[in-house]
C-alpha cells in the first residue's frame, strides 16, 4: 500500500507531462495550412510543371530518341524544394506558437519536446507520401512520359524501406536546422538570422576551399558513391541531433516578444 501511495503521484505527474507535450503537438497541427497544405500545393504545382515539360519534350522527339530522353530524366532536383521548405516551416511554426504556448504556462522543455515530436510526425508523414509517389511513378513508367521526379538515381531508387528512411532522415535534418534559425529569430530577430546565415555560409565555403586546396574532391565523391543515399542519410542523423540539441538550448533563453 505504501509503495502504491508513493508511486501514484509520480504516475500522475508523468501523465500530466505527457499531456502537456501532446498539447504542444496539437497546437502545431491547428494551422495545417502552414505545415501541410501550402508545401503540398507548391509541390503539386511543381509536379504539374514537370509533366508539361516532359510532355512537350517527348512530343518533339522522334520515337527512337525517346529512350535517351528517359535516361536523361533519371536525374531530377524537383523534390529538393519540399525538404528546404521544411526549414521555413520550422521557423514559422515555432515563431507562431512559442509565445502562445508560454502564455498558457507551458514550460520551454515541454514546448520543445512537443515541437520535436511534431517534426518527427511531419517527417514521417511526408516520407510516407513521397515513398508512395515514388512507387506510383515507377509503376506508371514516369507517369506515362518517362520522366522522374520522386525516383532519382542518386536519391530514392532503392527498396521501399530505404526510400522511406532517406526521405524521413532528410526531412528531420531540415526541420531541426530550422529550429536553430527559429530560436535565433525569436531571440535576436533579423540581425541574428543574418549573422547565423553568414557564419554558416562562411563555414561551408571554408570547407569547400579546404577540400579544393587539399585536392580531396575525389575522396568526397568516392565517399558519396560508396555510402549511397542510405549511408548519407544515416550520417545526416548526427548533424540533425546536434541541431536539435542546439535549438533546445537556444530556445531556453528566449523571451517571447511581440
Amino acid at each position: 500500500m505504501t509503495d502504491l501511495a508513493i508511486s501514484t503521484p509520480a504516475v500522475r505527474q508523468r501523465g500530466s507531462e505527457w499531456q502537456r507535450i501532446w498539447n504542444v503537438v496539437r497546437l502545431h497541427f491547428v494551422n495545417i495550412g502552414t505545415t501541410i497544405a501550402v508545401p503540398s500545393m507548391i509541390m503539386g504545382l511543381i509536379f504539374l510543371a514537370n509533366l508539361a515539360i516532359w510532355a512537350i519534350i517527348r512530343a518533339s522527339l522522334a520515337p527512337g530518341d525517346r529512350t535517351d530522353f528517359s535516361e536523361g530524366m533519371q536525374w531530377s532536383g524537383s523534390t529538393f524544394y519540399i525538404f528546404v521548405y521544411m526549414l521555413v516551416v520550422a521557423v514559422q511554426a515555432i515563431s507562431a506558437t512559442f509565445p502562445f504556448a508560454l502564455g498558457l504556462s507551458t514550460t520551454r522543455r515541454d514546448y520543445y519536446l512537443g515541437t520535436a515530436a511534431s517534426f518527427i510526425l511531419l517527417s514521417a508523414g511526408y516520407a510516407v507520401a513521397l515513398t508512395l509517389l515514388s512507387l506510383l511513378e515507377e509503376a506508371t513508367n514516369g507517369w506515362g512520359l518517362g520522366g522522374r521526379m520522386f525516383v532519382t538515381n542518386y536519391f530514392s531508387d532503392g527498396p521501399v524501406l530505404e526510400r522511406f528512411f532517406v526521405f524521413f532522415a532528410v526531412m528531420l535534418f531540415f526541420f531541426f536546422v530550422g529550429s536553430i534559425f527559429a530560436s535565433v529569430w525569436m531571440r535576436w530577430r533579423a540581425y541574428g538570422v543574418i549573422v547565423l546565415g553568414v557564419l554558416l555560409a562562411a563555414l561551408l565555403l571554408g570547407a569547400m576551399l579546404l577540400i579544393g586546396v587539399t585536392g580531396s574532391w575525389g575522396a568526397v565523391g568516392d565517399w558519396l558513391v560508396s555510402n549511397r543515399a542510405l549511408g548519407v542519410a544515416w550520417w545526416s542523423l548526427l548533424p540533425t541531433a546536434l541541431s536539435a540539441v542546439a535549438g533546445f538550448f537556444l530556445l531556453r533563453r528566449v523571451t517571447p516578444r511581440n
